[in-house]
């Protein structure tokens, strides 16, 4: 148990284990020391931020929702994330198609 006087704030203690929260440095120090482990590549916790605004604006998640999620106060820096990939593109594409729609 840490001293007293650095002991994490209530707040900032995990509710369910009562341990308290990771410094950011520290998350990303752990994430990017595992992500090397299992895929031979360290990974950021900006790159995992990144990948999931991105997987989520292809699931269609709306802009609004992705600005609330992120942080985002404007769209243009949000831009750099929502980047939907051909794929999606090519299946949004199709299924917008005009000559599929029956008349």
């Amino acid at each position: 148990m840490p001293a007293p006087s650095r002991a994490p704030a209530s707040a900032d203690r995990c509710p369910f284990t009562g341990r308290g929260r990771l410094s950011y440095e520290r998350a990303e120090y752990l994430f990017k020391r595992h992500s090397l482990r299992v895929t031979k590549k360290g990974w950021t916790l900006h790159q995992l931020r990144h990948s999931a605004l991105t997987h989520l604006a292809e699931a269609g998640v709306n802009l609004p929702l992705l600005m609330a999620k992120s942080g985002h106060e404007n769209l243009r820096s949000l831009q750099k994330y929502a980047r939907p990939g051909t794929e999606t593109v090519a299946a949004m594409t199709a299924a917008h198609d005009p000559a599929r729609r029956h008349w």
